[in-house]
């Protein structure tokens, strides 16, 4: 039996949006939230709080740092919050991150990166730490390597990503490169890259007979209904499906946020993703995204999901 996980999306798949997609689509087994910046203040942000602090056992936070005793200040405090489990972003790619040496940051020096692992499990009182992780920093070739070096250390799990750094999302995801890796573990581990079909998923469950464990991310944001199509579900008016989603994503925004702006950028932002879903709809959608008001935006939706009508 396969486990399903839902990709941390930062800015994207919040709470609120954790809340809407299980309880209109259901499907996966395990959330990550949005990474959280353990820093030398030993403090998190009220957004950051809020991604946690109501304890959900199928959550997983995700943190982000620099230094091993922030790291340990933030897993003895996600630990006190009730979480049995932290996970590590040595993925994230972006500029701004790297340069601070987090997220991919970390892969560059591996010398570095076991005397950080050596400082956090030297502490005591721990929940159990994961990782996600990219195949290298400069290229692929280092995942053997890298594989040894989690080897030595008692992660519960290691979710890769076979990219390295360097080639951010660009590409394919290398499968031989995830094959290499997870030769040199022990502990269980996760795939996670370019799921965006149920024949995707099915392909690597067939390349990869012995993970039980899958993560997709940008695969959801494409296609919603993607979970129930993984579980066999047969769905009749797809369209108008996410068109119920996606209003009810506005409605609820529209309770959080402070204004028509704030939530027309959220829905937008959602938009980059959708895109992919439906290529012979681009132009629309490039007017979707160019859209200024609300009233602009759910008409231009309608038309494309309801044949113009609000349902």
């Amino acid at each position: 039996m396969i486990r399903i996980s839902f990709a941390p999306m930062e800015g994207v798949t919040t709470p609120l949006f954790r809340r809407v997609f299980r309880e209109m689509f259901g499907g996966v087994d395990t959330y990550y939230t949005p990474f959280l910046s353990a820093n030398q203040n030993h403090s998190f942000k009220k957004k950051e709080i809020r991604e946690y602090t109501h304890y959900d056992p199928s959550l997983v936070p995700q943190v982000m740092a620099a230094d091993p005793l922030d790291l340990v200040w933030a897993a003895k405090t996600l630990k006190e919050a009730g979480y049995k489990e932290i996970n590590l972003n040595l993925g994230c790619p972006m500029a701004t991150v790297v340069s601070r040496k987090r997220g991919a940051g970390l892969l560059k020096d591996t010398d570095a990166l076991k005397r950080f692992f050596d400082s956090v499990f030297s502490q005591e009182g721990l929940p159990e730490i994961s990782i996600k992780t990219r195949t290298g920093f400069f290229s692929s070739e280092a995942a053997a390597e890298l594989g040894k070096l989690y080897a030595a250390f008692p992660f519960c799990e290691v979710i890769i990503h076979p990219r390295a750094r360097e080639e951010f999302y660009n590409g394919t995801a290398d499968t031989e490169a995830f094959k290499a890796m997870r030769a040199e573990l022990d502990c269980p581990v996760c795939y996670n890259g370019d799921i965006r079909t149920a024949e995707d998923l099915e392909r690597l469950k067939n390349e990869l007979p012995d993970v039980e464990h899958f993560m997709i991310g940008r695969g959801f944001l494409a296609d919603p209904l993607l979970a129930l199509k993984i579980r066999g579900d047969k769905i009749t008016d797809e369209r108008q499906v996410v068109y119920k989603y996606l209003n009810r994503l506005w409605n609820e925004y529209q309770k959080e946020l402070s204004g028509e702006r704030d939530v027309l950028f959220k829905m937008k932002e959602l938009w980059y993703y959708l895109e992919w879903h439906y290529p012979e709809d681009k132009e629309l959608i490039g007017s979707i995204r160019k859209s200024r008001s609300a009233a602009e935006y759910k008409g231009l939706v309608a038309k494309l999901l309801s044949g113009g009508r609000s349902i």
